[in-house]
């Protein structure tokens, strides 16, 4: 009898056990569902923003209500046009609508934080300066006197 070499007694590898990999799976998945964060509205208009030589971040992006102006995206360009357009969370209105929209999302905020809240513009810096104006007359007639332009620095990005 030989000590090396015995055919009776090869060692096989195991199989890797699946028993755990499901909960792998819905632990990762539980993991992505939590840390994502979905955007809240669709951007239905075209907004390039202009530079700024100086740049400063908002605080609390809660305390904010967002009015975008610009031309609408392509696919909604054969229903409304190349004209600039205001979108008002998910839909596009007119000047007369802004008081409505300053006042729902001011009814959305504590009592507390209703003083702080701030208007968020994001003009494209092709839009023509009427519209804008329009905009902050508006937003005066409201008591929204608190507005924010957003940009970008100097050779960034959107």
């Amino acid at each position: 009898m030989s000590k090396f070499g015995s055919s009776s007694n090869k060692k096989e590898v195991p199989q890797a056990s699946s028993n755990s990999l499901s909960d792998i799976v819905f632990m990762l998945l539980f993991f992505f569902m939590v840390t994502t964060q979905m955007r809240e509205t669709e951007n239905k208009v075209l907004v390039k923003l202009p530079e700024a030589s100086e740049v400063a971040k908002l605080e609390r992006k809660d305390l904010s209500a967002n009015i975008n102006i610009g031309m609408p995206v392509r696919h909604l360009q054969a229903m409304y046009g190349t004209d600039a357009r205001i979108q008002l969370n998910d839909s596009f209105k007119t000047t007369a609508d802004i008081r409505d929209f300053i006042a729902a999302e001011r009814d959305a905020m504590s009592e507390a934080d209703r003083s702080f809240m701030t208007v968020n513009l994001r003009v494209d810096e092709d839009v023509r300066m009427g519209i804008v104006s329009d905009v902050k007359q508006e937003l005066r007639r409201c008591s929204a006197l608190k507005i924010m332009y957003a940009a970008r620095k100097p050779g960034g990005s959107n």
